[in-house]
C-alpha cells in the first residue's frame, strides 16, 4: 500500500463522520460507459435532444428518449457492483461511512449493500420509473419489457399519462429534498472523499466545496486532474475500485 493510500485509510478509521462522493469513475470500473468520453454515447446522440422539455412536451421527444433507453439499460442491468462499491458497503458495515453522495444512476451502490437510506442520488436511479400523471411507480425491468414487446412510447397502465425514469433529464430541476440532504451531509462531515468524479457537473460538484468550507479533510482519488485539485489535502491518480479496496484493507488492519 502506497503512503497516499495509506493515508487515506487512515483517515477513514479516525474520522467521525466520513463522506463519500461518487462520480462516473465508479461506474465505469463496472463496465458502464461514462456518457461523455470519447466514443461515449454523446458521440452517438445529440444531448441536446434528450431534455427534460423535449420528453413532457412532445411525442417524438418521448420516443427518442426511449430508443436511448433501450440501449443504455441492459447495459445497466447487466452491470455488477465493483470493489469501490462493495469497500464503501462494508466501510458503512464497519461504522466507518456515514453515507454516500453520488452522481451515478445505476443503483450499484445498493446492490453492493449499502442502505437505500444512505445513498443520496442527486442524478435520479434509472431502475425506477414513474407516472406524471398519477404518480405510480413501475420498475425499469417492467417499462423495459413493455418496450421490447414493441411500445415505443410506454404509457401508464393506470392513468395513460406519461411514463418517466426518475433519473434527472437535462433542463429538468434537481431533487430538492436530495439537494438539501446532500448538502447538510457534506457541510457536517469531517472527511469528505470523491471517488472517480471529474468535478465539472453543477450543482453537484459543489458538495466537495461545501465540505471543505466546513472544515472538513478532502481527499480526491481520480484518474483525471479536477478543478478542485488544488484545494483538496490529498488527491491520489488511480482507479476508484484499487484504492477503496486497500482503504478497506487498511481500515481492518
Amino acid at each position: 500500500m502506497n503512503g497516499a493510500v495509506l493515508r487515506l485509510a487512515e483517515l477513514f478509521a479516525r474520522a467521525r463522520r466520513p463522506v463519500a462522493f461518487t462520480g462516473a469513475g465508479v461506474s465505469t470500473e463496472s463496465g458502464i460507459p461514462d456518457f461523455r468520453s470519447p466514443g461515449g454515447l454523446w458521440d452517438r446522440f445529440d444531448p441536446r435532444e434528450f431534455t427534460y422539455q423535449n420528453f413532457v412536451g412532445s411525442v417524438s421527444g418521448r420516443r427518442k428518449y426511449w430508443e436511448l433507453g433501450r440501449v443504455t439499460y441492459p447495459v445497466i442491468r447487466a452491470a455488477r457492483p465493483n470493489a469501490a462499491h462493495l469497500a464503501l458497503a462494508e466501510l458503512h458495515r464497519l461504522g466507518r461511512l456515514d453515507c454516500c453522495i453520488t452522481q451515478n444512476i445505476d443503483d450499484l451502490h445498493q446492490r453492493a449493500g449499502l442502505p437505500g437510506e444512505r445513498v443520496i442520488e442527486l442524478h435520479g436511479n434509472a431502475t425506477r420509473t414513474r407516472c406524471l400523471e398519477c404518480g405510480a411507480a413501475y420498475t425499469r425491468d417492467e417499462v423495459h419489457e413493455w418496450l421490447q414487446a414493441g411500445d415505443e412510447i410506454p404509457a401508464c397502465r393506470r392513468c395513460g399519462g406519461v411514463v418517466k425514469p426518475t433519473t434527472v433529464l437535462f433542463g429538468e430541476a434537481m431533487p430538492a429534498r436530495e439537494m438539501q440532504e446532500a448538502e447538510r451531509r457534506s457541510r457536517a462531515a469531517d472527511l469528505f472523499v470523491v471517488l472517480g468524479s471529474s468535478l465539472v457537473v453543477y450543482p453537484a460538484a459543489y458538495m466537495p466545496a461545501h465540505a471543505k468550507h466546513a472544515g472538513a479533510t478532502l481527499a480526491i482519488v481520480n484518474l483525471e486532474a479536477t478543478p478542485l485539485d488544488a484545494q483538496a489535502d490529498l488527491v491520489i491518480r488511480d482507479k476508484a475500485g484499487a484504492v477503496m479496496a486497500a482503504v478497506l484493507d487498511g481500515v481492518r488492519a
